[in-house]
């Protein structure tokens, strides 16, 4: 039901459920306080004491897991997945003293859990339904995940940080509307509210966020939701499984459960995606926690009676400029034309809006399509100024992330999607935990765990012990750390703040690793890239972090395929040659290192739907624009064969002085190439004027190169464009 609808069905219905509902809050609360203070009194608190002490050692190295693995010895539990689920079942069974194994096909993270968007919240659209339903299971679900809101800000502060959001209004009616959801919300959040929410008048608004579109606006709302680096927190929660003892392995993968005499799953046989090696992995319990990949290991555990659950869902994000939004503070389209909800926030120092909802295959490698592109594009260009030209060319990244929706299949009313995560527990004795969302990860595990000690009668040292367990970076991490940073190493401060909000406290570990720059300032800290604050010691701390391809480090480890797919392409040869240094690649392994980043690159994170928008957009050149186009091309192709080559680049650049890397030709090359055959067409030459013209594209390197030699551009770009 949309927020018009809500607001027309009645005050009075919506008074009375909210106060059903609240007071029931209350009651709960209290209680929920007493069990809290008499657990953490009695049990919790001196184990957690005890695994909150930072451990001063190196992480194994994979060689060593892998090992570990392979040895034969029977594991407690083994876990199938290593997305933020996975990642948190086996922290909690580690932490309560069961022996406890993970393996990821394919890198943690590297599915839905690293392509979220990127806030930790409560959920302010499932509170609207539980008071306007008076729905008590969606008021829970908004309870539990507002608790792990709280939690999750305080066992990992240097991922995590509280973001205050904008929610303009435009109609008075809204006003009171608006600000009612917005205090109950505050208000079920209980001593957990991160700030109060509050309204502003529309020049505060406008203050705030100065690209808001001023026609009609009466004012806004502020309210506080977390934000966190989702791919850096679920690899924390992994790293500080290993601390505690877990065997976590990435890139492994299942190849078959195995079972005893009476159908009952005791294991895996695994592949080593990196070596080829193969072995059992003997377990007592088997989880599965693998995403939108579920049914396929329920099928494996249960062949006869499992039934498909899952309905993976297609949500797509895109990446804009950091302009697009001030710095510390995001925006929610609360009812956008289609009915959705759009989130469009700062992240990173960059701009990240979505997301939309569509049925989707499951597959390994989502993709981002024009079309939901297209349509974040045009809701945010509704809200933004109409000074502020939303141009297709603008969007540095795209990615798409698939949202594992499932039927409960422990309900009779099987057509149903659930609201929330189920677990099930197969005839085989495999137990899946399936759904939910970033945010009650931990919860989720527990309650698995729960399951799990349940029903295969393990025996554990104590309950739950995650609520409060600090995270790997977080336990001498504050604030401040960064300055350390720059006056002991001699850092940029930038560069500082990214180490300290990436790794915490083993930021120093990180700053020990840099080489010296050769200049007066900064004294160390190479970058990967001049845009970003990326170091190539990174890359080498990476591999200690498991690292074992190029797309591990450039979309998980760091984040730059994410932030903006030019730059990414454009430090892939240096990671490269690191890791190549760092893992002993041969000089084919990184040829082919670098192939199937350039395709991750552009199948997963938009390159290719951008081409896409450029090819199908209809040419807008006039005709004096387009012999100005044909005289560019015809100054490259003087032999008059009709396309041009790198030799004939090569050529023009040397005849007019211009030293351009080889490198660098082919990527010039590449860039206009559309049809990728090698050669650059007048019909592509065309296309990347018109581009350039309509916003498709914002700039081209090969334009600025030639627009450098010749003078006068040959187009009129839009906004500035080049």
């Amino acid at each position: 039901m949309s927020w018009v609808r809500f607001t027309k069905t009645g005050v009075a219905v919506v008074a009375t459920s909210a106060a059903t509902i609240l007071a029931l809050d209350m009651t709960n609360e209290r209680r929920f306080q007493r069990q809290m203070k008499d657990y953490f009194r009695t049990v919790h608190a001196d184990r957690l004491a005890e695994l909150n002490k930072r451990a001063p050692s190196a992480l194994p190295t994979r060689k060593d897991i892998l090992e570990s693995l392979s040895k034969g010895e029977e594991f407690d539990v083994l876990i199938i997945g290593g997305g933020a689920t996975g990642a948190g079942v086996v922290l909690d069974a580690q932490t309560r003293g069961l022996k406890t194994a993970l393996v990821e096909l394919d890198d943690f993270s590297s599915g839905t859990s690293s392509r979220s968007t990127k806030l930790i919240h409560g959920g302010v659209r499932y509170l609207q339904a539980a008071i306007m339903k008076a729905d008590l299971e969606q008021y829970r679900m908004v309870k539990e995940a507002l608790f792990e809101r709280h939690n999750l800000l305080e066992i990992a502060p240097h991922l995590s940080s509280p973001l205050p959001i904008m929610l303009p209004i435009y109609k008075l009616w809204q006003v009171p509307y608006y600000w009612s959801g917005i205090k109950a919300y505050d208000f079920v959040s209980g001593k957990r509210v991160l700030k109060n929410s509050f309204f502003i008048s529309k020049s505060q608004a406008l203050e705030r966020f100065p690209m808001l579109r001023n026609e009609s606006l009466k004012g806004a709302l502020i309210y506080y939701d977390g934000q966190h680096n989702d791919a850096r927190m679920n690899l924390a929660i992994i790293l500080t499984a290993i601390r505690h003892g877990a065997v976590c392995a990435n890139h492994v993968r299942v190849e078959k459960l195995n079972k005893d005499e009476t159908g009952k799953v005791i294991g895996a046989h695994v592949r080593d995606m990196v070596t080829g090696g193969e072995w059992d992995i003997k377990a007592k319990a088997v989880v599965n926690a693998t995403g939108p990949f579920t049914d396929a290991v329920r099928l494996m555990g249960d062949p006869d009676t499992a039934k498909p659950i899952c309905m993976p869902s297609s949500g797509v994000h895109i990446t804009l400029p950091g302009y697009y939004s001030p710095s510390n503070t995001g925006l929610l389209d609360p009812d956008t034309s289609d009915g959705r909800v759009i989130f469009f926030l700062p992240w990173e120092r960059m701009t990240i809006a979505g997301t939309t909802d569509a049925p989707s295959d499951v597959t390994m490698s989502p993709q981002p399509t024009d079309h939901d592109i297209e349509f974040i594009l045009q809701e945010i260009r509704g809200y933004l100024s109409k000074d502020v030209s939303v141009r297709r060319g603008d969007v540095m990244s795209a990615w798409s992330g698939l949202r594992p929706l499932v039927r409960d299949p422990n309900k009779k009313d099987t057509k149903s999607l659930a609201r929330n995560h189920i677990i099930e527990v197969g005839k085989s004795g495999l137990i899946t935990i399936a759904g939910g969302k970033w945010t009650t990860y931990r919860h989720m595990a527990e309650e698995t765990v729960n399951k799990v000690v349940e029903v295969h009668n393990l025996q554990t040292e104590s309950g739950c012990v995650t609520p409060g367990l600090l995270l790997e970076g977080a336990h001498d991490w504050n604030s401040l750390q960064y300055i350390h940073l720059v006056q002991d190493y001699g850092m940029e401060v930038d560069v500082a703040q990214h180490l300290s909000q990436t790794y915490g406290d083993r930021a120093f570990v990180v700053a020990r690793m840099c080489k010296m720059t050769g200049k007066r300032w900064p004294i160390v800290g190479n970058r990967l890239h001049p845009e970003f604050p990326y170091l190539d010691a990174e890359v080498r701390y990476a591999v200690r972090e498991y690292a074992c391809t190029a797309v591990d480090v450039i979309a998980r480890r760091m984040r730059l395929a994410f932030l903006n797919t030019y730059a990414a392409h454009e430090v892939l040869p240096d990671v490269v040659r690191i890791m190549g240094e760092e893992l002993g690649w041969s000089s084919a392994e990184q040829r082919s290192q670098l192939e199937k980043a350039r395709t991750f690159i552009d199948l997963e994170m938009g390159q290719n739907a951008k081409q896409t928008a450029v090819t199908n957009a209809p040419l807008n050149l006039t005709r004096d624009e387009m012999q100005r186009a044909r005289e560019r091309f015809h100054q490259l192709d003087k032999d008059r064969k009709g396309h041009i080559t790198v030799n004939d680049l090569r050529k023009h650049f040397r005849e007019h002085n211009q030293k351009i890397d080889e490198r660098v030709l082919h990527e010039l090359l590449n860039e206009v190439d559309l049809n990728k055959n090698g050669e650059i067409e007048i019909a592509e030459f065309f296309q990347l004027y018109s581009g350039l013209k309509g916003g498709q594209l914002t700039s081209n390197r090969l334009v600025g190169y030639l627009d450098e030699i010749h003078g006068t551009p040959s187009v009129n770009r839009a906004c500035g464009g080049i």
